[in-house]
């Protein structure tokens, strides 16, 4: 038995109807490297056999009585891979357009928690010959880099390859715990509170302080509640809206080689900026200041904290959206992301999963009840515009369960007040963009993608050449 750790849980406490607290990616596969060929039997089979060795496919929530404490995983001792696996065809003409409408419906369904919190949906019938795979898992149990790595534990360096070791899954305990030993856990857990709230308050309050001297120096990264407004930062609802990019990875390094010190992730931020700036432009809602953007930071391997499997914190980063010259734009983030990094280093790793252990899920409950019943995020400041994240990829070609990987799209969750999440990964030589927003904010959203692949030729004329 393995509570959850606080910034699991909040996950839990901060879904609706319309705030969805899943993960998603799309796999894009090349059946035809599957030995012996490929079926959906085949396939089925492989992945029962496969998922009923990782602990972590085959878990499940317990919550604690009274709701006093957060719920714990236990082991399903009814798990079936039917109620997981599903199986789809795209309708004629079966491409990109008809893909992304599927998963988008997807998207918008919420996992059954009564059941481990995962589902695959393979997809036949693409123009391509390819064959998809739509991954949906809660982000109360992946966050980037454990969600990539639950992946990976599928994949193999060949066909017919044994799979990837990404290291040791903890094991789920068979033993099913009782009301009352989940509630005295629980009481417990309470009782211990006071005291570790005594102990952040101190180390809190210095690093607000040297934040505001940051502030004050130029040096600190952007303020959230800061972002202007636009058409996707108000109430969400269901309702999702895909779409796909994929850029030249060797481009993008190119054009940072070109830039002193600037980074990868710079460069994307500098992408990422002009295709919504491109985007807003053409629709008049472009405003004048920059947008901001959450960009989650992984702490994994700097954390002490033991157990919990989000482990996560947070950089703001304003866009350049209010700057029309490319590498003006580019210069301006590297020099400020600089700064950001500098002063997220300074803050504990263990900062923000510190803090969420006192997620409680009545208080979290009714405050996304109030944000969307008063529309607050439609009328109050916009803490940030939307989030983007990088998720490492592997440098080499990857098969899933016998089938070559030929792109892997990531989508996040979106919230209310933020509408769109833009993640990008890695992957053999190419840059893969997943994005997904509401679908009553951002209906035109494939058009946003298509701005991504020009504002990445338009950064690499101006930078390259």
């Amino acid at each position: 038995m393995e509570r959850l750790s606080g910034l699991d849980a909040s996950f839990l406490y901060l879904e609706s109807s319309a705030q969805l607290m899943h993960v998603c990616g799309v796999l894009l596969l090349d059946p035809s490297t599957v030995p012996g060929g490929y079926s959906f039997d085949r396939f089925r089979a492989d992945l029962e056999s496969r998922v009923r060795s990782i602990p972590a496919f085959r878990r499940k929530l317990r919550p604690v009585p009274l709701e006093i404490d957060h719920p714990v995983w236990v082991e399903d001792a009814e798990f079936d891979i039917d109620r997981h696996l599903h199986r789809f065809a795209v309708p004629s003409p079966g491409g990109d357009e008809e893909l992304a409408t599927l998963c988008a419906h997807m998207a918008g369904i919420p996992l059954d928690r009564s059941r481990p919190l995962w589902e695959m949906a393979v997809i036949e019938g693409l123009a391509s010959g390819q064959v998809a795979v739509f991954t949906k898992m809660h982000h109360a149990t992946v966050d980037g880099v454990s969600g990539a790595n639950m992946i990976s534990v599928l994949c193999s360096l060949e066909p017919d390859a044994p799979p990837l070791d990404v290291g040791a899954d903890a094991a789920v305990s068979a033993h099913v715990p009782g009301d009352l030993e989940l509630l005295g856990r629980g009481i417990l857990s309470n009782v211990l509170k006071p005291w570790q709230l005594v102990r952040m308050v101190r180390p809190t309050t210095s690093l607000l302080a040297r934040t505001i001297e940051r502030a004050r120096e130029g040096t600190a990264m952007a303020a959230p509640l800061t972002a202007p407004r636009t058409a996707f930062n108000g109430n969400i609802t269901g309702r999702r809206a895909i779409a796909f990019a994929d850029l030249s990875l060797d481009k993008i390094k190119e054009i940072k080689r070109a830039v002193d010190g600037g980074t990868v992730n710079d460069v994307v931020l500098a992408i990422s900026g002009g295709a919504l700036r491109r985007y807003l432009a053409a629709r008049d809602d472009l405003p004048t200041s920059s947008l901001l953007a959450s960009v989650p930071v992984s702490v994994h391997g700097k954390s002490s904290i033991e157990g919990g499997t989000n482990k996560v914190s947070t950089i703001f980063a304003r866009l350049g959206t209010d700057i029309a010259d490319p590498v003006v734009r580019l210069g301006q983030l590297a020099k400020a992301n600089a700064h950001a990094k500098a002063h997220h280093n300074a803050i504990p790793a263990d900062t923000l999963q510190e803090w969420a252990q006192f997620a409680a899920p009545r208080t979290f409950g009714l405050a996304v009840r109030m944000v969307a019943g008063l529309k607050l995020a439609e009328k109050g400041p916009v803490i940030h515009n939307l989030v983007i994240s990088n998720v490492p990829g592997p440098p080499v070609p990857l098969y899933f369960l016998g089938a070559r990987i030929d792109a892997l799209y990531p989508l996040g969750p979106i919230f209310h007040g933020a509408g769109l999440n833009v993640t990008v990964m890695s992957s053999n030589g190419k840059m893969h963009v997943g994005l997904i927003g509401c679908r009553d904010a951002l209906p035109e959203i494939a058009d946003l993608a298509e701005e991504f692949k020009a504002e990445l030729e338009a950064l690499y004329a101006a930078t390259v050449g």
